[in-house]
Formats: C-alpha cells, sequence, structure tokens
C-alpha cells in the first residue's frame, strides 16, 4: 500500500454537515454539565488530565478533530491536507494547512499563523513541561507561508502527519495573550491559564479552580446561529453516582460525563425517564501502572525518579505477570462498569487493525498458575507471614487511584486476589481533581506517582496510535526537571520500543503501521510495567430534553457543543 493511499484512507476531507438552522444563537438558554473530576486549569498543555482538556475545548480549536465515528474533519482549516490535493509533500514531510478566513479570536481579532507559530515554540521551550509534548514529536518548525497558510514540516517523513494542532488535546493557543508565558513561566500565568481567551463557541466568564466554570456564547463565533445555548455551567466535584442522579433523577443538571458506576444502579435511575444514557467506545482503558522506579519515601525528593534506582520488585516481570494473572477481569466488568466495559489484555484496544491477540490469555483467571509462576521463580514466603519476598523484600504495594466507588470495588477485588498469590496491598484513594491536577508542588498526582501501582483510565483522540504510542519513549518519565509532566507515567524505557515508534513514524503501509503498533503494545504489556484491565466506553447521561449530541469518544465528548440544543 502506498503512503497515497493510507493518507486517502485515514483522512478524509469531509467537511461538518450544516445543522439546519433551528434556533438563533443563546436562544436555548442555559446549559448544566457535570463533570465530577473538577478541571485546576484551562490550559490543556499543562495538564494530561480528561477534565482539563474537555472544559477547555468549549473555548480553545484546533485546525481538525475527530468526530463521532473517528473521522478527521476539518475544524478551523477549510480542508484537511492530503498528498491527492497537495497539501502534504510527496516526501511526507511537511503538511500545509489553509486557514478559514472567517475565524477570529473571542476579543475580535483574527487567528493568523503567528498563534499555530507560538503554540508549537509554547509546548517545545526547552525550559517548560508541557503535557501534550507528543503531538509534536518531529516538528522541526512551523512557518506562515502567507496570511492563511501554515506549513509543518517533519524531520523525517511523517505518513500520519494529523498530530500538531488537530484534535482536542493539540489546540491553538492566542500568540498575544500567552506571549510571556513561555517555558519555566508558564504555569505562573494565572490569567491566561484560567480564562484562555479562544476562538470556540464559548467565552470564560468565571473560573474557580476545583469547583465551577461559567460560559457565555463567544458574540464572535463564526457561526451566527450558534451556538444555541447562551450560557453554560460546568460544574465540578462530587462523585459519579450524584452526578448521574443530578440528571436521571433530580433533573437538576443536562449532562453528566463518566458515570462509572454500578451499571445496576445507573439503569434504575435511567428507568425514571427523565434522562438517556449514552455510550461510545474507542480507545479507553482502565490500567494498573506498576512504578519502575523506587517509590519509597525514605529517599526524599529522589523517590519516584531515575535518582531513586529501579523498583525493588516490579521490574521483575515474573511478578507482574503473577499479579495480572491472578485479576478476573470479567467480574470487574460484571461489578462495575456493565455494557459500558469489555475485558482487555491490551493498552491499544482499538481499531481493530491495532489490537493485538497475543496476550489474550489474561482474560481467564488463573491464581493456581501465578501461585506456580511464583514458586518456580523461587519467589518463596520463607516467613510463613503469607507474603512473598523478592530478593529479601516483602511484596508489599501501595496501590493508588481516584476517589469513586468502582475503582474502591475494583481495589477491593485486586486486593484479595493478590493476597491469593502471596502479595499484599495498602490502598489509598486520592480526590480526582488532585490526582488528575497538574500541580508539580503536590505530592498526590499521578505524574508524581508516590505509590508502588495506580489505577486510572487513558485513551487517545483519533484514530492513528502513532502519537499515544511514543507516550513510553524514556524522554517522557516526568520528573522535577519537567514539572513533573509527561506521559510515561509507570517510567517504562526500553531503547528497543523507542525503535518501534522511530520505524512507526516513517512506515506509510497501513498493514506494517498496524503490525509495528500491536508490536509495541506487546512489548509494553509483557514488560508487565502496565497492566490493562478493562475497555471501557464512555458511559454519560444527558437530559431527554437535550438534542444533537453526538457522543464521541475519538475526541472530547463536548466536540459538537455547538450543535447541542433544548428540544422545542
Amino acid at each position: 500500500m502506498t503512503s497515497r493511499t493510507l493518507l486517502l484512507g485515514t483522512a478524509v476531507a469531509v467537511l461538518l454537515a450544516p445543522v439546519a438552522a433551528l434556533a438563533e444563537r443563546g436562544s436555548s438558554g442555559h446549559l448544566n454539565i457535570i463533570y465530577w473530576q473538577a478541571p485546576s486549569t484551562l490550559n490543556p498543555y499543562l495538564s494530561g488530565g480528561t477534565k482539563e482538556v474537555e472544559s477547555a475545548s468549549l473555548v480553545l480549536e484546533s485546525l481538525a478533530r475527530f468526530d463521532d465515528t473517528g473521522t478527521i474533519t476539518p475544524w478551523l482549516a477549510t480542508e484537511i491536507p492530503t498528498v491527492e490535493n497537495g497539501g502534504v509533500a510527496e516526501d511526507l514531510t511537511s503538511i500545509t494547512w489553509t486557514l478559514r478566513d472567517d475565524v477570529t479570536w473571542s476579543d475580535g481579532t483574527d487567528l493568523t499563523p503567528a498563534d499555530l507559530i507560538f503554540t508549537w515554540e509554547y509546548c517545545t521551550h526547552p525550559e517548560g513541561g508541557c503535557a501534550q509534548a507528543s503531538f509534536f514529536d518531529g516538528v522541526t518548525s512551523v512557518e506562515a507561508l502567507s496570511e492563511d497558510q501554515v506549513r509543518v514540516n517533519f524531520d523525517a517523513p511523517t505518513p500520519f502527519p494529523y498530530t500538531a494542532f488537530v484534535g482536542s488535546e493539540s489546540p491553538i493557543i492566542q500568540a498575544a495573550q500567552f506571549a510571556d508565558c513561555l517555558g519555566a513561566r508558564a504555569p505562573e500565568c494565572t490569567e491566561a491559564n484560567f480564562g484562555p481567551i479562544g476562538t470556540g463557541p464559548f467565552v470564560v466568564d468565571e473560573f474557580r479552580p476545583n469547583d465551577v466554570i461559567e460560559f457565555s456564547a463567544n458574540p464572535n463565533f463564526r457561526f451566527p446561529d450558534r451556538p444555541y445555548f447562551a450560557t453554560v455551567t460546568f460544574k465540578g466535584g462530587g462523585d459519579a453516582a450524584a452526578a448521574a442522579r443530578s440528571v436521571l433523577e433530580t433533573g437538576e443538571f443536562d449532562y453528566a460525563w463518566n458515570l462509572q458506576i454500578d451499571p445496576t444502579i445507573l439503569a434504575q435511575m435511567e428507568a425514571q425517564g427523565n434522562g438517556t444514557v449514552v455510550t461510545a467506545f474507542g480507545t479507553s482503558v482502565e490500567r494498573l501502572h506498576m512504578n519502575q522506579f523506587n517509590p519509597d519515601p525514605a529517599l526524599g525528593d529522589a523517590r519516584s525518579t531515575a535518582d531513586a534506582g529501579p523498583h525493588p520488585f516490579l521490574t521483575n516481570p515474573v511478578i507482574g505477570q503473577a499479579m495480572s494473572m491472578a485479576i478476573d477481569r470479567a467480574l470487574l466488568v460484571e461489578v462495575g462498569y456493565g455494557a459500558g466495559g469489555q475485558p482487555t489484555c491490551n493498552v491499544l484496544p482499538a481499531p481493530e487493525l491495532y489490537a493485538s491477540t497475543a496476550n489474550d490469555g489474561c482474560l481467564v483467571q488463573d491464581i493456581a498458575g501465578a501461585n506456580a509462576l511464583l514458586d518456580e521463580a523461587g519467589i518463596l514466603d520463607t516467613d510463613g507471614d503469607g507474603i512473598r519476598e523478592y530478593e529479601g523484600t516483602p511484596l508489599r504495594v501501595l496501590y493508588q487511584t481516584s476517589t469513586n466507588a468502582v475503582r474502591q470495588d475494583t481495589q477491593a477485588l485486586v486486593k484479595q486476589w493478590w493476597s491469593e498469590i502471596g502479595v499484599d496491598a495498602e490502598l489509598r484513594n486520592i480526590d480526582a481533581s488532585v490526582f488528575f491536577g497538574g500541580d508539580p508542588a503536590s505530592p498526590d498526582t499521578f505524574q508524581k506517582f508516590y505509590a508502588d501501582i495506580e489505577m486510572y483510565t487513558n485513551n487517545f483522540a483519533g484514530v492513528d496510535p502513532q502519537a499515544y504510542m511514543a507516550n513510553w519513549i524514556c524522554s517522557e518519565i516526568p520528573g522535577p526537571d519537567t514539572q513533573w509532566q509527561g506521559s510515561n507515567i509507570q517510567r517504562y524505557c526500553d531503547p528497543a520500543y523507542e525503535a518501534l515508534v522511530d520505524e512507526m513514524a516513517v512506515t506509510a503501509d497501513l498493514n506494517e503501521r498496524g503490525r509495528l503498533a500491536r508490536e509495541m503494545n506487546d512489548m509494553l504489556v509483557q514488560s508487565y510495567s502496565i497492566i490493562p484491565l478493562i475497555h471501557r466506553g464512555g458511559v454519560s447521561a444527558h437530559a431527554n430534553s437535550l438534542e444533537g449530541i453526538r457522543m464521541s469518544d475519538w475526541d472530547t465528548e463536548l466536540w459538537n457543543i455547538m450543535d447541542w440544543r433544548r428540544a422545542e
């Protein structure tokens, strides 16, 4: 398959279908949204948390987005560049975007190529820590060709060039607003980070971190009839069950996100007839990260960094394999996810081309086999206290996650199963707003990882996993030198893995890209530095009075919020 065929198959230039002018801007009144994990910033470049990316997407936009089918769709650009239309260079070393001529920032100034150039400089500044740096991997420069054309240049042929400025995790920020926020100063720009000027359908009226955001319709939005809602309250905090009740029972809110609660209870709520539960599967995987660095508190500031040295036992794949074998993933789905989950052994579960079958043995719990594996490896309980030791160190772990009823149920079950193979787990849960926050001073963020094992869900936007699989290169390990930003949470580092990342970056054939992605998935999973558990569908709920929702797990759930409206 040629690169030309690949680009046609993965980047269809489909314009958004126009929405019938059913109403005027603001005619639907007020919209109440609840994300029970409260955003801590509205700058997605300073936090990799979903709550920050999704809330910021009401304001900040990209050149292209991914719709509810996973199709790449022009947004601030006039079309999707391809080799065929001349937008992608024949040698695949550059992509040229043409900006729409009707886009202005909410302050009335024009979007220009200078804003894209600045955004690239902002995220790649050597003194800063950018949570979305992988979207700019391989980009050597961003240059203005004219007042409405921008060329992104790559350091090598790039068969899938739709990363920089594409999707909700790589939006454009205004150069004028963030000019003094480069590098180490980025976290200090509170006014800009809490109230970014954007091109999106809404503007920020008030932002209270870890609490609530008030938005109003952008008066300079390029579609004169949209957004249909005049104002939006984006409430954070609480828990998933309360969020579900607020839509499905009390009607206090119109939309509730991430309803990770007992599926039986959720069905009972929906049966009351006030709202509808919606699910979309993409690439989200609930997983266990096994810290490859030593998190011992006695190490002080060095804990969970390279200076701490390797973990005393979680770098031994035999131990990780046994811990994985002991888990009954089907029961975890039954108890906590229902139709919103499927057992998985892969960190990359979709699209189908990229889904490996090499690890499917984990789908069947095997506690006896796990015990036999540890016995054979000589990892034994030598003092009869029920806990095995490895080179004199008892297999005791601190296992943390965010505060959430389903996650705490999962922790309890996993703790019990691990106890049956001689592994002791101390359980800890942290408020989601803190755990997924980007505060470099906090000891409780998932990036700092001051524990042995932590559990949460992650995914990638769009349909190509190249940037996502690059999350596990060595340079993406968070640390104090990057203000604890970085996507390689478990601190995995293998030159052989990085070689596959580099190979995929220059491979155009679609089948070969699939093979490389599967091989990377298998290498990660079989290192047991990460243990996939559940392929999660996004489960949310909306009031029956709300129309226009096209839930997507390929981008932010709010990707088409400008089309949401109140039923007449």
